[in-house]
């Protein structure tokens, strides 16, 4: 009993130990102030603190995910620049990374694998360390994935507020403003809107010098889709041959409600032929519950009379 005593105290010890670590750790994690900077990596080290002031995942466990960012830079050199597209698009902060935003999601994974291999431990026995480490893997992919579903559906968002925002444009200019002032009106009205966010960019990059063309140019190569590659390039020519912007947007805006309703009869049509498998099982089932109770009474009744 003495040994069991000292045992258990040690035990508790050593627990307690590990507790005001953690939290030592966490506490000084989140009160440590921002890098110093220094002349050459000026610009990598303030991403890093405006990381660090954004995500408080980062700023917990940031050398583990520069760690892990520089075997997802070898791992995926291929993948990263459409990873990265998927994070402008999606209207995340431009300061991510690719392999670190990659990074990010395999620590939550990490987080997540005790909860899975104490699950699948009580529920499988050793074996169960495998589904665990299948069930971490799993949650990694499906963060990654996440953000291409949330990237395309801030997209969509996009292209239906999209008309509208150029209808806004078109009134404005026709009523005597010069584009800056029609464009920054415009994002004022659409404002907490991906359509405005992404108009905003473009807005501010002018404000900060860029020619009309490039800003447009950054706006295509960040939400990389064909209308709004087929719009932003109109713009640009539009630019070159002097043509007004007015009646380009209006044109356009046209444009995309007839490409919106074509979209919609086309989603229309795709519906009946994904109903028809499910209206065959619900009108088998049916007849299995209308005619079952008279099959049953003549296999099990009407062979005795």
């Amino acid at each position: 009993m003495p040994q069991l005593g000292t045992l258990e105290m040690i035990a508790c010890v050593l627990a307690g130990a590990a507790v005001g670590l953690i939290a030592w750790w966490i506490f000084s994690a989140l009160r440590t102030e921002d890098l110093q900077q220094d002349a050459e990596w000026r610009y990598d080290v303030n991403r890093i603190n405006a990381l660090r002031r954004l995500d408080t995942l980062y700023r917990l466990f940031q050398p583990v995910i520069q760690f892990l960012a520089k075997l997802n830079r070898s791992a995926f050199r291929a993948s990263l620049p459409d990873i990265y597209r998927l994070i402008q698009a999606a209207g995340l902060p431009r300061y991510w990374l690719p392999e670190e935003f990659l990074a990010r999601c395999d620590v939550l994974a990490l987080l997540l694998a005790p909860a899975y291999a104490y699950a699948c431990w009580q529920f499988m026995g050793p074996p169960g360390l495998v589904t665990a480490t299948v069930a971490t893997v799993l949650t990694s992919w499906l963060l990654r994935r996440r953000l291409r579903t949330h990237a395309e559906r801030r997209l969509v968002a996009i292209k239906r507020r999209l008309p509208f925002f150029l209808d806004l444009l078109t009134l404005l200019m026709e009523a005597g403003s010069s584009f800056l002032h029609a464009l920054k009106q415009a994002v004022t009205e659409f404002h907490g809107h991906p359509v405005a966010v992404e108009f905003g960019r473009v807005l501010a990059d002018m404000n900060l010098g860029k020619a009309r063309v490039e800003a447009f140019d950054n706006l295509r190569t960040r939400l990389c889709d064909d209308e709004i590659t087929s719009i932003v390039a109109s713009m640009i020519q539009s630019e070159q041959l002097g043509t007004p912007l007015s009646h380009i947007f209006r044109t356009q805006s046209d444009l995309l409600r007839v490409k919106r309703t074509q979209r919609a009869e086309t989603l229309a049509g795709e519906a009946a032929v994904k109903m028809l498998l499910p209206g065959v099982l619900v009108m088998a089932a049916a007849v299995l519950i209308i005619l079952g109770p008279f099959a049953l009474n003549y296999f099990f009744f009407g062979l005795e009379m």
